[in-house]
């Protein structure tokens, strides 16, 4: 099936993070062991905080330990392939966001199927910002619309990997408005935020998990 552009991302900035599983086995005794959850973003962004916030009460509730490992890269493939490769028990879990439905548009080959490879245990949706270096010249969003075409082809956004959340609401904001920014993607949120807090980049959008403290202390700027 063909989406519109338009309207696919629509879709994709609308997913948050999945905490999946590669074919679960249903084992009775489940689990008599750690359980290990991939994330496909460096650690300290949104989706990597949030499997982190739920690991203390599924481990409490499992009676085993949930075991975090980051593998940030390919738009969150890397980390995805290696959980479609592995033992189909329910011991490694895959934390991923909308990326895992935009990748199957952006790359022509996978070595996996996210519908057929995975089940999805768990779902949560949230907000995202738009937050700015200080040295930006706007306060709210008309400003900062005003500068990114007073400085067309100059203005940079950063984002935690191409075809997430973060950089699809950047293009569905480039579609509203008719600006042209450029797309800088990093292996995470966390490094996306940390250029911006440099001023490598001059705008992201972001779950509020990995920026929230930076707003609060007024290195960035909330619009």
């Amino acid at each position: 099936m063909k989406l519109p552009r338009r309207n696919f991302l629509h879709l994709a900035a609308g997913a948050a993070a999945l905490p999946v599983v590669s074919r679960i086995a249903r084992a009775q005794a489940y689990p008599t062991r750690p359980v290990r959850v991939i994330v496909g973003y460096a650690a300290g962004g949104g989706t990597d905080i949030f499997v982190r916030l739920i690991g203390q009460p599924v481990s409490d509730w499992l009676g085993q330990s949930w075991v975090i490992e980051n593998r940030p890269g390919a738009g969150t493939n890397i980390a995805t392939e290696t959980v479609a490769r592995s033992p189909a028990d329910g011991y490694t879990l895959l934390g991923v966001d909308s990326a895992a439905a935009a990748n199957a548009t952006m790359y022509d080959r996978l070595n996996f199927n996210f519908i057929r490879d995975f089940t999805v245990i768990g779902m949560v949706r949230g907000p995202l910002v738009m937050v700015v270096h200080p040295s930006v010249p706007a306060k709210t969003v008309s400003e900062f619309i005003a500068y990114a075409k007073a400085n067309a082809g100059r203005v940079s956004m950063g984002s935690a990997g191409s075809g997430g959340t973060g950089h699809g609401s950047g293009e569905l904001f480039q579609i509203a408005t008719g600006v042209k920014l450029i797309h800088v993607p990093y292996r995470g949120a966390a490094p996306a935020t940390s250029d911006l807090l440099g001023g490598q980049v001059q705008v992201l959008f972001s779950g509020p998990p990995a920026v929230i403290d930076h707003i609060r202390a007024g290195s960035l700027r909330a619009l």
